[in-house]
């Protein structure tokens, strides 16, 4: 917040800046990990509890989706993961009494790194009607208000069930299980705010929503492109296997706006040389580009690959793979070979000589791997910018051979779990089938509301109870406004949680927070001790088992809220055996297995330590489950945004104490900002060009089609080396420039990576 901050909420405007680093982890790394730890665990709990993170006697690290090699390291985990552990497994505690001195209207003013702070959530909580404390109540009486509010609905379709990706499968399942024998597809997750745009792209270019690369697949890699992505900071986990490939003799070439410390040299902590050394150089190439000029990028390449195999016929194409798997050759190639030269220079910012230089590593590569995350999935044309990716990958056959593939790498740590097990608010027929087959009801047929049609929903009235499984969904929502005011809308708003966030401290009329059981904790039912499965980024199913004792008596596990919801709101005629469910949750795996594809036996599969892989048809057998039962070329045409004279295109980020809107800290080592999180990076010549020195402070407004403005108040600016143009700042704060309805065609993902601004400058700093 800028200015002045409540009482024991630090001040976030005032950073120290530095330059940035040219290399990320080593020792800084470990001896940071090990301070946040301690600061929450305390010496004896943070050993116990890191040496379980990511084994497979353990628990899958909540930090992120990255997969675990076979043979792993005693400390299997990053810096950021032993962040996200730390937080969970705090001694901190959020009591009743807490909220007796903490109003609401106290809790809205703090910031989400004060509230995550406060420890965990130890009772559920309920805000009344016209009331502005929450006060504790029953677990029973938590469930009637529920189903109070549920079955006095006029139809089940005003109910929206949002999902984190931190729930785990079989949580997830029972989800989607309750809330369409409740009778809605309202099932938004926060899928639809980061990869949907992958799904919908790869869903009709190769079949499956996916990506179709193992570990093993990168270290047998000739080139990895990793475009939009920082993995120093999101993945970190990910700069191991990319050392690991390169030692291998894998090329590494990095695309994005912003120059990344683990992309340039990565010090390995979990190697003598990675602590005291200089570390690995990683990537040989950086192409810095204009913010949303990668589809340009791709189509040019695509357009040289096509003139290469012109001047060097039958040398450069696959032509089998594309004669025997692949369909839209011809159309595609017209497009790429009207390539216009002087569009991709204004789209991508740069030159022909770096495009060049990416070719000849093309050319030289027999296996190629494409990583993206956010910086690709959140524009307006990111889909057509990830089926440019895909043309890319089939013009030599790099899809469905050692090595070679797609790869877009999540964030939460199964939120691709939960899209297999049927969180999705467009469900395929063929899941509904089995569903119906297997339980006796019939699902719902009529597509619901993902994250940003939820949001207008709420605001028109046409959605009256939210309830979330996990996450933040007001702070990482766009429009922070918007949504703000659409949530408090609702009749009653529902959070289940294991800590504090900014969601609940912006309500519906009525309000409940459940506590949960972290991923660190043991789960003991009816039935003994449990554990739940998780399926990673790249496909790979494993159990998690919690090891420390609960943050509280009074909490309840994720499958077991779910059960007694569904008993509360369902009654005695459900047909589901949801009280089996509760006590075991191998019964809930039993079920998965005869609805899911590729979990038969699931029980089984699971035994086995590390897990199992599920089937994917591209990757396996160069099957292409698509419409016209090939791979399909595209031939969109070339997509970048237009920024009038004057203004900068925005791209929100994460800072290095963060994961997604959890703040663990105020700094950003790797980018040299200290003690503040409301700063706004710039290229100095843009920063001289509009006459803001650095240190100078700026409100930063959004400008959008329909002439609304947003506004984000006093920013402190960084002259950093950002591509000119462009400009980047965080999310959460700057989530209140992302317009509603900015977002990526087909998937309606917010585009929060080009959003067009201008700055107002202050002359001092606010107050």
């Amino acid at each position: 917040m800028a200015g002045k901050a409540p009482a024991g909420d630090p001040v976030q405007d005032a950073p120290e800046v530095s330059a940035p680093k040219h290399a990320a982890a080593g020792l800084p790394a470990v001896g940071h990990s090990l301070r946040i730890a301690q600061q929450q665990m305390g010496v004896r709990r943070t050993a116990l509890t890191l040496l379980k993170v990511n084994q497979k006697n353990g628990f899958d690290c909540p930090g992120c989706a990255w997969p675990e090699p076979d043979h792993r390291h005693a400390a299997e985990f990053c810096e950021n993961g032993a962040k996200a552990v730390a937080e969970e497994a705090t001694l901190r505690r959020v009591t009743p009494d807490f909220f007796a001195e903490h109003p609401v209207s106290d809790l809205a003013r703090r910031s989400g790194y004060w509230l995550g702070q406060q420890g965990r959530l130890t009772q559920p909580m309920y805000l009344p009607a016209g009331a502005d404390s929450y006060e504790p109540v029953p677990w029973e009486r938590a469930f009637d208000i529920i189903a109070e509010e549920l079955n006095a609905l006029a139809s089940p379709d005003e109910a929206l069930f949002y999902t984190s990706g931190r729930t785990s499968n079989e949580a997830a399942f029972l989800y989607q299980l309750f809330a369409r024998e409740f009778g809605t597809n309202n099932l938004p997750d926060c899928s639809n705010m980061c990869h949907e745009s992958s799904g919908s792209a790869l869903s009709e270019t190769i079949g499956v929503g996916k990506g179709s690369v193992l570990l093993e697949d990168l270290y047998r890699s000739d080139l990895i492109i990793v475009a939009g992505q920082n993995p120093g900071t999101n993945h970190p986990r990910m700069l191991s296997a990319l050392e690991k490939a390169k030692a291998g003799g894998a090329t590494i070439v990095t695309v994005n706006p912003l120059p990344e410390a683990g992309l340039q040299r990565f010090k390995n902590p979990q190697t003598a040389k990675g602590l005291v050394g200089g570390g690995a150089p990683l990537a040989e190439l950086f192409l810095q580009i204009r913010l949303g000029g990668d589809q340009a990028l791709f189509r040019a390449l695509n357009a040289l690959l096509l003139q290469a195999e012109d001047e060097a016929p039958d040398t450069v194409l696959d032509h089998n793979f594309i004669d025997e798997h692949t369909h839209g050759f011809e159309d595609f190639a017209s497009a790429a070979r009207a390539t216009d030269w002087d569009e991709v220079q204004r789209a991508t910012g740069l030159d022909r000589a770096e495009i060049d230089q990416l070719l000849d590593l093309v050319l030289k590569s027999k296996s190629i791997v494409v990583c993206w995350a956010m910086g690709l999935t959140q524009h307006k044309h990111s889909v057509p910018t990830i089926r440019e990716v895909v043309n890319f990958l089939l013009l030599r056959g790099n899809i469905g051979r050692p090595g070679a593939g797609v790869c877009p790498v999540r964030g939460h740590s199964n939120v691709q779990g939960d899209r297999t097990m049927g969180i999705f608010e467009r469900p395929e027929p063929a899941f509904l089938d089995a569903l119906e087959k297997e339980f006796g009801f019939a699902p719902p047929r009529e597509h619901g509301y993902d994250v940003v049609r939820a949001i207008r929903a709420l605001r028109d009235g046409d959605a009256k109870v939210f309830f979330a499984m996990g996450g933040n969904f007001v702070a990482a929502s766009p429009d922070t406004d918007a949504t703000e005011a659409a949530m408090r809308r609702a009749r009653l708003t529902v959070h289940v949680s294991t800590k504090l966030n900014r969601s609940h401290a912006v309500t519906g009329a009525r309000a409940l927070i459940l506590p949960t059981l972290g991923r660190t904790e043991k789960d003991v039912q009816a039935a003994g001790a449990q554990f739940v499965t998780v399926e990673d980024s790249m496909g790979m199913v494993h159990a998690s088992r919690g090891t420390l004792e609960p943050a509280g008596p009074h909490l309840l596990s994720e499958p077991a809220i779910i059960v007694r919801l569904a008993r509360a709101v369902l009654g005695p005629d459900s047909r589901v055996p949801w009280a089996d469910f509760e006590a075991d949750y191998g019964l809930v795996r039993d079920r998965i297995s005869r609805v899911v594809p590729g979990f038969e036996d699931f029980n089984a599969k699971v035994a086995h330590p590390g897990g199992f892989t599920l089937p994917h048809a591209p990757r396996d057998s160069r099957s292409f489950p698509t419409a016209t039962g090939k791979a399909n070329f595209t031939a969109a045409a070339v997509e970048y945004p237009a920024v009038p004279e004057g203004r900068l295109l925005l791209q929100t980020l994460r800072s290095h104490d963060q994961y997604n809107t959890t703040i663990y800290g105020l700094d950003d080592r790797y980018r040299g900002i200290k003690g503040g999180r409301r700063v706004v990076l710039l290229n100095p010549e843009d920063a001289a060009a509009l006459g803001l020195a650095d240190g100078a402070y700026t409100d930063l407004v959004s400008e959008w089609s329909d002439g609304t403005e947003r506004r984000a108040a006093g920013f402190r600016v960084v002259h950093y080396p950002t591509t000119r143009g462009c400009a980047a700042a965080y999310y959460p704060e700057t989530n209140v420039l992302v317009p509603l309805d900015h977002t990526a065609d087909t998937s309606n993902t917010p585009a929060s990576k080009s959003v067009v601004i201008r700055l107002e400058a202050g002359s001092d700093r606010p107050v």
